[in-house]
C-alpha cells in the first residue's frame, strides 16, 4: 500500500505490506461534499445566527468594532468570512470604526507576507490590522470578572474596549481544550502571557477532560468560556474545513451555542475507532499547521492515542520555522532525564505555570509511552534530537528505523492527519 501524508505545502510517501496496517484513520470529513460553495456555506450561516441577532443588527449603534481574527498559524480561510462580516458591520453602521485584532495567543507576530496570504491584498490593505502581543502590558488590561479556576482575566485593551467584539475562526478538534475555535479567539487568542500560562496550569494540562473532542467537564475549555463571555464576545463565525483547507460548514451566531452546534457536527465527522499497532504514523496535516515543532506535538496525541506501549511513533512536519517556542526548547535543554522533567511539570502551582509548560508536559507523557518519536523534516537535526527525537529526512528513511525498532512484522496504523481526527 503506498502511504502518502502532507507535509509542508507537498507529500511524503512510502510503501507499507498490506498485512501490516491496522488501519487507516482518516476523518469523514473528506467524503462530505457540500452543495454549495465556500461562500455560500457562510452566507447561510450567517443568515440564520444560532442564539443571536444577525451580525448588521448587533452593529446597530456601534461604533468601536473589533473583529477578532485567526493568525498564520490557523488555515482560516479569512477572504470567505471577513468580506461578509465586514459588509454586515457597515450595514448596521457605515460609520462604524472597525479593527481586526490578529488574536495571536502566544504565538510570534504574524508577518506582512502570512497576512496577505490570509486575508488578501483588499483587506489587509484597506482595514486596520493589529496584531496583539501578549507581553505588551500597556495594551493589556485586566478585566473586574474572575476565572473559574480563580485566575486572572488580562486581555488585549482594544479588545475590552470595544462597543461590539466579534470573532471568525475555525473549528478543529484540539488535544486538550477539545475543539478549537469559539471561545479560543479571546482565550488565548487575545489575553496576556501570565493569564495563558495559568489557564494551561499541569493539573488542568494532565485531567481526563482535557483531551481532544472532548468539551464536557474540561477545565480549560470552562476558564475559556468565561473569560469570553467576560470579554464580552458576542457573535462568531466559525466554519470547518477540509483536509484542502476549503470551506465544507459553518455556523453563526451565539459563542458557546453557535461552536457546540459546529463542534457537534465535526465530532459526528472526525470521530475513529481506535487500532491499536506497534507503528503509529502521522503527521500535521502540512502547511500551515506543520510549521514549527511546538505544533506538531498536537498530531502526536492522535498517534499515542493508537500505540502500544514502548511502540514508535513516526510524524512527518516540515517544521522550517523551527521550535515555536523557546521556553519550550529550552525545557529539554535544561533537563534531559523525561521522567524528571514531567514530574517537575506535575509538581508545578497554576499560578508559577511557566511559558509552554504545557506543550512540554504533553510532549513528555507522548515520549514516556513510546519507545522512540521519529521525525521526518529538513530540519535541523541537532534540534530535533534536543527533544529526545530521531531525526530523518524522509518517511522511507523512517520506516527502515520503525523497522530496526519493532522488526519488519511489526503492525502500523497511520493517521494520514493527526489534526483532523478523534480518535475515539
Amino acid at each position: 500500500m503506498k502511504i502518502k501524508l502532507p507535509y509542508g505545502k507537498t507529500f511524503q510517501e512510502t510503501e507499507i505490506d498490506d498485512s501490516r496496517i491496522q488501519g487507516i484513520l482518516t476523518s469523514h470529513l473528506e467524503e462530505y461534499h457540500p452543495e454549495d460553495d465556500q461562500l455560500t456555506i457562510v452566507k447561510k450561516a450567517m443568515a440564520s445566527p444560532i442564539e443571536s441577532k444577525k451580525l448588521k443588527e448587533l452593529a446597530v449603534g456601534k461604533d468601536k468594532v473589533v473583529i477578532l481574527i485567526s493568525d498564520h498559524t490557523r488555515p482560516v480561510p479569512s477572504k470567505y468570512i471577513l468580506p461578509l462580516m465586514l459588509a454586515e458591520i457597515r450595514e448596521g453602521n457605515p460609520d462604524a470604526d472597525i479593527t481586526l485584532l490578529v488574536a495571536t495567543g502566544c504565538h510570534r507576530n504574524s508577518k506582512k507576507e502570512e497576512l496577505i496570504f490570509k486575508l488578501g491584498e483588499e483587506i489587509y490593505n484597506n482595514e486596520k490590522i493589529y496584531i496583539h502581543d501578549c507581553d505588551d502590558e500597556e495594551m493589556l488590561v485586566t478585566l473586574d470578572e474572575k476565572l473559574p479556576s480563580g485566575g486572572d482575566i488580562v486581555v488585549n485593551k482594544l479588545a475590552a474596549e470595544a462597543d461590539l467584539l466579534v470573532a471568525e475562526g475555525f473549528i478543529e478538534p484540539h488535544f486538550f481544550a477539545g475543539f478549537s475555535g469559539g471561545r479560543k479567539s479571546v482565550f488565548p487568542g487575545c489575553c496576556s502571557r501570565k493569564a495563558v500560562m495559568y489557564n494551561h496550569n499541569s493539573e488542568f494540562i494532565d485531567s481526563q477532560y482535557s483531551r481532544t473532542g472532548n468539551l464536557e467537564n474540561n477545565p480549560i475549555h470552562k476558564d475559556m468560556v468565561a473569560a469570553a463571555r467576560a470579554l464580552g464576545l458576542c457573535y462568531v463565525v466559525n466554519v470547518v474545513i477540509n483536509s484542502e483547507k476549503k470551506v465544507i460548514h459553518a455556523v453563526a451566531g451565539d459563542l458557546e451555542k453557535a461552536h457546540e452546534a459546529g463542534t457537534d457536527w465535526l465530532k459526528d465527522k472526525a470521530g475513529v475507532e481506535r487500532k491499536e499497532a506497534d507503528i503509529a504514523i502521522t503527521s500535521n496535516g502540512g502547511y500551515p499547521l506543520d510549521q514549527n515543532i511546538y505544533q506538531t506535538v498536537k498530531s502526536m496525541t492522535a498517534a499515542e492515542a493508537t500505540l502500544k506501549d514502548d511502540g514508535v511513533i513516526i510524524v512527518c512536519s516540515e517544521s522550517g520555522d523551527g521550535t515555536g517556542g523557546d521556553a519550550f526548547h529550552k525545557a529539554f535543554l535544561e533537563e534531559r532525564d523525561i521522567e524528571k522533567l514531567y514530574k517537575g511539570f506535575l509538581d508545578t502551582p497554576k499560578i508559577e505555570t511557566i511559558p509552554d509548560q504545557w506543550e512540554s508536559q504533553i510532549l513528555c507523557r507522548i515520549l514516556l509511552k513510546a519507545k522512540a518519536v521519529i521525525y521526518v523534516s529538513d530540519y535541523d537535526p541537532k534540534v530535533l534530537e534536543d527533544f529526545h527525537f530521531i531525526p530523518v529526512k524522509t518517511l522511507d528513511e523512517a520506516m527502515e528505523k520503525a523497522d530496526e525498532l519493532m522488526g519488519k512484522d511489526s503492525t502500523v496504523t497511520v493517521i494520514p492527519d493527526g489534526i483532523a481526527v478523534i480518535v475515539k
